[in-house]
């Protein structure tokens, strides 16, 4: 087990305002957030769409005369890709994601001195700064954010939840709510799709001891060196499923791993990406799979996203469900979720290595 004092991230310069200075001419970008990984490693442009995450509509889904086969192809995608762009009477109102993205706009644009009241402290992971920086000499991501623990509503630490603006609170518990209840229904269709019992996946994520965390990124521009630079680097998330939502449409910056290559994803107006996380790879006995993403950098222009992170209940014992073992052997160790995430957390991003150590020979 990881010691407390590393379940915090070291303090960090913040980006926005390096990205002011450097972009203006007053400084090169510091060594530790160069990388030479970041323009040598192939990208696949998201042009050809046999070359893109699958596009899932939640419309078929719910169509009796679609839905059987809507399943089989979600159940595709989190097999082979373990992204998917979810279309469509997703259930989260435009209007409901606007007032948390236009929050979240004003939020990043404050002062840093007004921005520094919801600062991490050593003893959180929670507030706005930097994740993972455990080392005072690894490399650094070229962006901000704005971690906070959102369900249980008891959980929540108020220190690190912006005042300003004042609608922020209101607008953030509205969207969880609702993205908390599409999450649970995807878990089922996905559960569907590769012929295991619906509600018994759903069951894991449900309930008086659901978690539910939020991650607003802030990737400003780095006209100097964008092809050097990352805003997150390549990892896996630990939960069970993400759902992600992109403010600027015209700034993409996401891209997934798969068959050793990088694959550009477009983003498409009001859709969600959804991405299979840890969690749910190893309740599945890695029918679903958990996937390296990053993001990368635009040269002129800034990029806003929000994450919404859906865990298993935390006293889960998490390990590969009876369901998905059947006619198969076991894949992947169990263990305490609550002893899976702190070691996650206690570590900088590395790919897929915490979710391969828990891998059986």
């Amino acid at each position: 087990m990881a010691e407390a004092r590393t379940i915090g991230s070291l303090p960090v310069p913040n980006v926005q305002v390096l990205a002011e200075t450097c972009n203006g001419g007053g400084e090169h970008v510091p060594e530790r957030y160069l990388r030479t990984e970041a323009s040598s490693d192939e990208v696949i442009a998201s042009g050809d769409s046999n070359l893109a995450i699958p596009i899932i509509d939640l419309g078929k889904l719910l169509d009796p005369q679609s839905s059987e086969e809507e399943c089989v192809k979600l159940g595709s995608a989190c097999q082979n890709w373990g992204f998917f762009q979810l279309i469509n009477n997703h259930g989260v109102a435009d209007e409901m994601t606007g007032n948390l993205m236009s929050d979240i706009v004003e939020f990043f644009k404050q002062p840093l001195e007004a921005k520094k009241e919801c600062s991490q402290q050593p003893d959180s992971l929670e507030g706005y700064g930097q994740a993972f920086v455990v080392s005072e000499d690894q490399k650094l991501d070229w962006a901000d954010m704005l971690y906070l623990q959102v369900q249980p509503s008891e959980s929540r630490d108020l220190r690190f939840w912006p005042t300003r603006p004042a609608s922020f609170r209101h607008s953030l518990d509205v969207y969880a709510s609702e993205t908390a209840k599409l999450a649970c229904r995807l878990l089922e269709f996905m559960a569907k799709g590769v012929g295991a019992e619906p509600s018994m996946l759903r069951g894991m994520f449900e309930g008086q001891g659901q978690l539910q965390g939020m991650r607003a990124n802030y990737y400003p521009p780095c006209q100097q060196a964008a092809d050097r630079v990352l805003g997150l680097s390549p990892h896996t998330d630990a939960c069970g499923l993400t759902l992600l939502r992109q403010l600027n449409g015209d700034v993409q910056g996401l891209q997934v791993k798969k068959d050793g290559k990088w694959f550009a994803v477009d983003a498409m107006d009001g859709s969600f990406i959804v991405n299979v996380g840890d969690a749910l790879e190893i309740l599945s006995n890695g029918r679903f799979k958990s996937v390296e993403h990053r993001a990368v950098i635009n040269p002129n222009k800034e990029r806003i996203s929000v994450a919404m992170f859906h865990y298993p209940c935390q006293d889960l014992i998490l390990g590969p469900l009876p369901e998905f073992v059947k006619g198969d052997k076991v894949r992947y160790r169990s263990t305490s979720y609550k002893d899976f995430m702190m070691q996650y957390f206690a570590a900088k991003l590395d790919g897929r290595g915490h979710l391969e150590r828990l891998k059986l020979e």
